[in-house]
């Protein structure tokens, strides 16, 4: 599984008020949920993001409250990936429910910049980034939580792996 997109570079500590402010959380719909998607850290993502972007973050992204719908409105917005040096535990566990790969590499964090075209392979865990020519290193995606990114999420597949018993 490769994904290719434009850079979104975020700062330290973006919590999930952030990603998706608590006033929008009156609803599920993930297009709602992607008009209003990262908003308070740059008021312009939600119009400029691109199918494909790749966020690129500092550490502890995805921290606060242990909302599903944070992973939701980033993958809705059209992002692929999200890369950071680490990330929240259950934000870690949600975005790969709700369908979203995210890449913990700390050198990818540090020395990519917004606007950097890069490509990350889910299989080795290659990230290039293609604007300066470079390549750093994240833990590969095992094949069966591929299977879920490739599912939409846990229940998308879940719900396959039912219909596919009968």
């Amino acid at each position: 599984m490769i994904f290719r997109g434009s850079v979104w570079k975020f700062g330290e500590n973006i919590d999930t008020d952030a990603i998706i402010p608590a006033r929008y959380l009156n609803t599920s719909d993930p297009k709602e949920l992607a008009a209003h998607c990262m908003e308070d850290a740059d008021k312009d993502f939600p119009t400029k993001v691109k199918q494909g972007d790749i966020i690129v973050a500092g550490r502890n992204f995805g921290c606060g409250s242990s909302r599903e719908h944070a992973p939701i409105a980033i993958k809705a917005s059209g992002v692929s990936c999200v890369i950071a040096p680490t990330f929240a535990r259950i934000f870690y566990r949600n975005a790969f429910n709700m369908g979203l790969p995210i890449f913990e590499s700390y050198e990818a964090a540090e020395d990519i910049d917004e606007g950097d075209e890069i490509e990350v392979n889910a299989d080795d865990g290659v990230i290039k980034n293609i604007t300066k020519d470079k390549i750093y290193r994240a833990q590969p995606i095992p094949e069966f939580m591929q299977a879920l990114i490739r599912d939409g999420g846990l229940i998308a597949h879940i719900l396959k792996e039912r219909r596919q018993a009968t």
